[in-house]
C-alpha cells in the first residue's frame, strides 16, 4: 500500500471533531479537485503490518482512513487488524469506489457538483454526508443514499475574504435548511494537523 502519511491529532471536521484519532493518510485519488487542500501524491510503500504497527503506537481508539481517495487501497483484511487492536474504522471518501464491508463509519463527501458525471457517488449508505459548499450552488440532497447526518461545510478558497463570504452564507442555509448542521475545519482554525 501507498501511505502518504500516519499521524496523531483530533478530528477536525464533521460528526467527530475533536476527537482523538490515528489519520492513515492513503496517497492517490481518482478524481483532481480544484479545491482540494491535501498534498497526498507522495507516499512510502507500507505492508498491512508496517501500517498496524504504527497505528499500534497511538493511544486514540478513532482510526480515521483518508487520502487522497482511500477506497483505491483500503482492504477488509486492513481494517480487520485494526479492530482486533480495539480501533474503530472511519473513513473518509468520495464515493466513487465501493469500500469494505467492515469499516464502521462512513463520511461521503462526493465532488460530482464541482466534477460532473465522473465523480458520482456509487456508495448507497453513509454515517454522514459532508458536502463542501461554494456559496453558489445549493447543495444536493443525495435522497438516494441513506445518509444519518448532513453536514456543510464551506469551501477553503485561500482567500480569507472569500472564506468570510461563504461561511456567511453557509451559516445562513443551515438555519434555513436545519437538516443540515454546520461542518468547520478546525484544524485549520487551531492550526494542528
Amino acid at each position: 500500500m501507498r501511505v502518504n502519511e500516519i499521524f496523531y491529532s483530533l478530528q477536525g471536521e464533521g460528526f467527530n471533531t475533536g476527537t482523538p484519532a490515528v489519520f492513515i493518510r492513503f496517497s492517490g485519488c481518482n478524481l483532481e479537485c480544484p479545491f482540494c487542500d491535501t498534498r497526498h501524491q507522495e507516499g512510502k510503500e507500507m505492508t498491512e503490518g508496517d501500517i498496524i504497527e504504527e497505528v499500534s503506537r497511538h493511544k486514540a481508539s478513532l482510526v480515521v482512513v483518508t487520502g487522497g481517495e482511500p477506497a483505491l487501497q483500503l482492504t477488509e483484511s486492513l481494517v480487520e487488524m485494526l479492530h482486533l487492536l480495539g480501533k474503530t474504522v472511519a473513513v473518509e471518501t468520495n464515493g466513487t469506489v465501493e469500500l469494505p464491508k467492515n469499516v464502521d463509519w462512513i463520511t461521503l463527501s462526493p465532488k460530482d457538483m464541482f466534477l460532473g458525471e465522473k465523480a458520482m457517488p456509487v456508495l448507497r449508505e453513509a454515517d454522514e454526508l459532508k458536502v463542501i459548499f461554494d456559496g453558489k450552488n445549493e447543495p444536493k440532497l443525495y435522497g438516494n443514499i441513506k445518509i444519518t447526518h448532513r453536514f456543510l461545510q464551506p469551501c477553503d478558497t485561500g482567500d480569507a475574504d472569500k472564506n468570510k463570504e461563504i461561511t456567511k452564507k453557509t451559516i445562513e442555509f443551515c438555519k434555513e435548511h436545519p437538516e443540515w448542521r454546520l461542518s468547520l475545519q478546525t484544524h485549520k482554525i487551531l492550526n494542528i494537523r
